[in-house]
């Protein structure tokens, strides 16, 4: 006889079941299975944990501090998933199918693990942050400025300035010439001729060794690392033969340059608050974007300017999305400035003030090739505005 609870085989005359001591002959009384609550609230939570931690890695930039959270958050979840995922498991198991939901337990347990890995693939594969471009950026210029302090100590105490006695911005005429006469149409004496902004910088790579690789900032898009395989037509030469960055210069070199030809240029002696080097100029057109319209433009320093701190902003560089501008300083620190006028006394280094008129923190937008600082604590930060461009 078989027992209808358990179906265990009993003796004919048996009358009760030997397994489960149910009577034997008679139905069994009715089971009532039910849904385990800890396998739904395991479930739940690593879902949820799941969703969170992905979310924050592919959408989020947070600080140090925030990840930290973020990590304590999905560990606190995920523990929990797995505890009550467990506890259902081995619930249902005990139940003699009173209990059920072994999934929901199973995904709930296993869920996190899948997760934590999911999570190291996409911080493999994700782009790197802007912070990371800014760092990168931060550790360039400061490169820059180590070997424009190598080249003014072979150079009496003079940073970098191309062409000859009384050159004037402007493009370079020949990056591949013989000799700095043909490259900048320098006369017989030296005098006269245009050099462009880049091959001032240039120097640093033709004589202190710089590698083309430190002038780009990832975040400049449109800028890549000049390199000779790239020019064909040039043969038979080395970089430290050339004066420029290649044919069009602007796309090879992120960083505008304190104006170098005219009254105001840089040496060791100039004051430690003068910026020497940072992001291109907002008023420049570059190859990344257009100039931006500078009547935008308004500084926050109550309260001579009661600008927004949107308005203000917008005097940032563009490469860095408008958050600031990594500067280098005469005293050859780099800092991530969330301003433009973080010159001496408040001064804008990305704009000029004529014969040293108007508020030093608002200025006026820089003409390329025609632009100087008006005095000689004038901070102005430019670069080489692209073939035809105008600003507008």
């Amino acid at each position: 006889m078989y027992c209808l609870k358990c179906g265990k085989e009993n003796p004919d005359d048996a009358q009760v079941c030997s397994s489960c001591s149910s009577p034997l002959g008679q139905a069994p009384e009715k089971i009532i299975v039910k849904t385990s609550v800890f396998a739904i609230a395991s479930f739940i939570l690593a879902l949820l944990s799941g969703f969170f931690l992905c979310f924050s890695i592919i959408f989020q930039e947070p600080g140090r501090g925030e990840n930290l959270t973020i990590l304590i958050l999905w560990l606190i979840m995920s523990l929990a998933a797995i505890i009550l995922g467990v506890i259902s498991l081995i619930q249902i198991g005990l139940s003699a199918g009173r209990v059920v939901a072994t999934g929901f337990a199973v995904i709930g347990t296993a869920l996190p693990f899948f997760v934590f890995l999911l999570m190291i693939l996409i911080a493999i594969l994700k782009p790197p942050r802007r912070t990371d471009y800014r760092m990168v950026c931060g550790m360039n210029l400061s490169g820059i400025g180590k070997a424009m302090r190598i080249y003014a100590n072979d150079y009496e105490d003079e940073f970098p300035r191309a062409g000859g006695r009384n050159t004037a911005w402007g493009p370079t005429v020949v990056f591949d010439a013989v000799d700095r006469f043909s490259a900048f149409g320098l006369s017989a004496d030296g005098s006269g001729g245009q050099a462009s902004i880049s091959s001032s910088l240039y120097l640093l790579v033709k004589y202190t060794e710089a590698t083309p690789k430190l002038f780009i900032c990832k975040g400049d898009s449109g800028a890549t690392k000049f390199k000779i395989s790239d020019y064909p037509n040039v043969t038979g030469k080395e970089l430290k033969d050339f004066w420029d960055f290649g044919p069009i210069p602007q796309k090879h070199c992120s960083y505008s340059y304190h104006m170098p030809y005219g009254l105001y240029p840089l040496t060791k002696s100039s004051e430690h608050g003068m910026a020497v080097a940072a992001d291109r100029n907002p008023w420049i057109m570059s190859p990344a974007a257009d100039a931006k319209v500078f009547s935008l433009f308004k500084p926050d320093l109550p309260p001579t300017f009661p600008g927004t701190a949107k308005q203000a902003r917008y005097g940032n560089a563009i490469t860095h999305k408008g958050d600031g501008q990594n500067v280098l300083f005469m005293d050859s620190h780099v800092d991530f400035e969330k301003r433009p006028y973080c010159g001496i006394d408040d001064d804008n280094i990305y704009t000029h003030l004529p014969q040293g008129l108007g508020h030093s923190q608002l200025g006026e937008p820089p003409v390329p090739f025609i632009s100087q600082p008006g005095h000689r604590k004038d901070s102005l930060l430019v670069h080489d505005p692209p073939p035809g461009a105008r600003r507008k």
